[in-house]
C-alpha cells in the first residue's frame, strides 16, 4: 500500500471512501460535502449481505489492519464496532441524530465533518501528534483518600514488574458505609524508557464520589475507553451506541454511603438523567470525553475554558480534556523550575453547575475525577529520581543531583524530530 494513503487519518479515508462511489449507500448528504450518510443495517436482519451491508466497515479493518482476508475468520459486528467507535471517538466527526433513519429498510445515520477551526475550538487546544516513552506496568500499593484525589498522599511503588492487561474486574471498589476505607492495589506505570517508544498506556483512573465520599474506584484499560453511566444500559444497542468494547462503569445507588435527610432522593432522582452517561478515554494526544446522557455535565480541569465558573460539556460532541504535548511543555518547564507542576487531575459533576465559587466540591451531590496514569507516572518518576525538592528558578546546577535527573528526562519530554537543546 501507498505510504500516503496507508497513513491517513479517518477524516481523509472517510472523504476517500465516500468520493469513490465504491460503497451502496455511503453518499454525500449535501452539496457543500460537510454531512455524509452512512449504511447502518444490523447483521440480524433477514435481507443482511455481507459482502454489501458490511463493506465499508471491513474497509476499514482492513486497513488498520485487523482483518486479513483469507486468514481471519468473517466478523461483520466487530468491524462496524471498531469504525463506529473510531467515528464516535474522533474530533473531526459529529452525529446528527435528527437526520439518521434507523426505522427503514436500509436505515442510515449521518455524520458532519467538522472543519478544523470548529476541532480546534471544540478541543480547546490544537489536535497534536505527540510522543511519550511507553512503560512496563508497577503493581503500586495505596490507601485511597477518602477526600478528594484518587491517589493516596503517600504512595510508593512496589518493586517488580506486572505484565499488564488487567481489567476491571477484580479491579473495581465499592466503599460501602460500614467499610470505612479500603485498600486495594492499583498498577501505575512508573519507568520512563527509550525516548524513541511512544506512549502505550492509554489506562485511566476514575473515581466516583457522592457529596465528598469515595464511592467508586476504577483503573480501566479498555482499548475503547470508559463508559461512566447509571443502570445497566445495553451497549450493544446500535440504535444507542452500536456495539463498543468500552468498560462499562456504574453509579451505584445512594444508600452505599450515609448522605444528609433529602440529599439520598436528590441523587436518585439525578441518577435517572444519566442512563446514558459518558465515554471518557485516553488517546496518545491527550484524554477526549463524549456526553451522551440527558442530564447536564460541567467540568474543569487542564483546558477548562474557566477556573471559576462553570464549565458546560455539550451533549454529542467531541471535547478535549488534557493535551499531551502541553502537559510534557509543562513537566519540562517544572522539572527545570521554570514553572508550575503541570495539571492533569480532570474532575466532572453532574447535574450541578461546576466549577462553583459558591459551593465546595465536597458538597456536590455526584463527582468524577479522571486521572491518565502517563501522567502520574510521568510525575512520579521524577519525583522518585532524587529530586524531592525542585532546582530554584534561575539557578545554575553542577555535576549530578537535581540537573542529571532532569537531563535524564529531557529526551523522553521531546517529539520525534524536535531539536535538541
Amino acid at each position: 500500500m501507498d505510504e500516503s494513503v496507508k497513513n491517513m487519518r479517518l477524516r481523509e479515508w472517510m472523504i476517500v471512501q465516500i468520493d469513490s462511489r465504491r460503497y451502496s449507500g455511503l453518499t454525500w448528504e449535501d452539496e457543500d460535502k460537510t454531512m455524509f450518510r452512512i449504511p447502518w443495517k444490523h447483521a440480524a436482519k433477514q435481507d443482511y449481505i455481507i459482502n454489501e451491508d458490511a463493506a465499508l466497515f471491513k474497509a476499514w479493518a482492513v486497513y488498520k489492519g485487523k482483518y486479513r482476508e483469507g486468514s481471519d475468520k468473517a466478523d461483520p459486528t466487530t468491524w462496524k464496532t471498531r469504525l463506529r467507535c473510531a467515528l464516535n471517538k474522533s474530533t473531526d466527526f459529529q452525529e446528527i441524530p435528527e437526520r439518521s433513519q434507523l426505522d427503514i429498510s436500509e436505515p442510515y445515520k449521518v455524520y458532519r465533518i467538522q472543519a478544523e477551526t470548529e476541532i480546534v475550538r471544540n478541543s480547546e487546544s490544537p489536535k497534536t501528534e505527540s510522543a511519550v516513552t511507553s512503560h512496563p506496568v508497577v503493581p503500586q500499593r495505596n490507601t485511597p483518600n477518602p477526600q478528594f484525589g484518587c491517589r493516596g498522599k503517600e504512595e510508593a511503588a512496589e518493586t517488580g514488574v506486572h505484565p499488564g492487561g488487567e481489567g476491571l474486574v477484580g479491579d473495581h471498589v465499592y466503599y460501602w458505609a460500614s467499610t470505612g476505607s479500603s485498600q486495594r492495589t492499583s498498577y501505575v506505570p512508573c519507568n520512563l524508557v527509550s525516548p524513541s517508544t511512544q506512549i502505550s498506556d492509554l489506562s485511566v483512573r476514575v473515581c466516583l464520589f457522592y457529596q465528598g465520599q469515595l464511592v467508586v474506584d476504577v483503573t480501566s484499560s479498555a482499548s475503547d475507553g470508559c463508559f461512566i453511566l447509571h443502570g445497566h444500559v445495553p451497549l450493544g444497542n446500535e440504535r444507542i451506541y452500536g456495539p463498543c468494547s468500552a468498560q462499562q462503569v456504574s453509579f451505584p445507588p445512594p444508600g452505599v454511603v450515609p448522605l444528609p435527610p433529602g440529599i439520598a432522593e436528590a441523587m436518585g432522582r439525578l441518577l435517572r438523567h444519566l442512563e446514558r452517561g459518558i465515554l471518557v478515554w485516553v488517546a496518545p494526544d491527550g484524554v477526549f470525553i463524549k456526553r451522551f446522557c440527558q442530564g447536564r455535565v460541567y467540568w474543569n480541569g487542564p483546558l477548562a475554558m474557566h477556573m471559576n465558573k462553570p464549565n458546560k460539556l455539550e451533549r454529542d460532541k467531541t471535547c478535549k480534556l488534557l493535551d499531551t504535548t502541553m502537559f510534557l511543555k509543562e513537566l519540562q518547564a517544572y522539572i527545570q523550575g521554570t514553572g508550575h507542576k503541570p495539571r492533569y487531575e480532570i474532575d466532572l459533576c453532574f447535574g450541578e453547575e461546576f466549577p462553583d465559587a459558591s459551593q465546595p466540591k465536597s458538597r456536590k451531590l455526584i463527582i468524577a475525577q479522571v486521572v491518565p496514569l502517563f501522567a502520574v507516572a510521568l510525575l512520579q518518576r521524577y519525583q522518585t529520581s532524587g529530586t524531592e525538592q525542585r532546582p530554584h528558578r534561575n539557578t545554575q546546577d553542577h555535576g549530578g543531583g537535581v540537573r542529571g535527573s532532569t537531563m535524564a528526562l529531557l529526551p523522553v519530554l521531546r517529539s520525534p524530530g524536535a531539536p535538541s537543546e
